[in-house]
């Protein structure tokens, strides 16, 4: 049973062991399909030590009204996860995407983008990282400016959006708001 975790596809030994022997904390990023599951992980004499842990949702502590599982909240989420790491004196990570596919442009990577851009210093290729408009959401505001016009299909597609009480035209403003609300609490300073 030693490689019973990889037969059940949930875990890389190789490259788990490669980064291990980086002597950095891991950075594991996990998608669900309503959320992400950031931890900042680091090797302990006993075995791992999670020493921040953060799920999407925590983003509704600061107002977050969008979806759990897209582009934005993952970037928000890393962007938590990073400033609370910083908080706790650690400041540098490897992304551990476990055997998720590794997409370029993937909210995989907006995650890691948003934790290095709290401070903590994660490699991340150029290439594998979303565009800014992308992640705060200016393409569903792009595209629900131009559904309006079609009242049902636009009531029908941002349903959700339109409970939690958001116009999906704002999302990018909302998205800056909440952004901002997460580094007032930590003392950041916002771009």
């Amino acid at each position: 049973m030693a490689f019973d975790r990889r037969r059940r596809q949930k875990t890389d030994y190789v490259q788990r062991l490669a980064l291990l022997k980086s002597d950095k904390p891991r950075l594991v990023i996990r998608k669900g399909t309503n959320n992400f599951h950031i931890q900042l992980i680091s090797l302990g004499a006993a075995g791992d030590i999670t020493e921040v842990d953060v799920f999407s949702k925590a983003l509704r502590k600061y107002g977050w009204k969008g979806h759990g599982g897209n582009l934005s909240s993952a970037y928000l989420t890393g962007y938590l996860v990073g400033l609370i790491a910083l908080k706790k004196n650690i400041k540098e990570a490897n992304v551990d995407i476990g055997l998720q596919m590794s997409v370029n442009g993937s909210s995989l990577y907006a995650a890691a983008v948003g934790a290095r851009d709290a401070g903590l210093l994660v490699p991340v290729g150029k290439e594998a990282v979303p565009k800014m408009d992308r992640i705060s959401g200016k393409h569903i505001a792009d595209y629900a400016q131009k559904l309006k016009t079609d009242n049902e299909k636009y009531k029908k597609q941002f349903s959700a959006y339109i409970k939690s009480g958001m116009q999906p035209e704002d999302l990018p403003k909302h998205f800056e708001e909440v952004k901002n609300k997460i580094g007032a609490e930590f003392g950041a300073k916002t771009k």
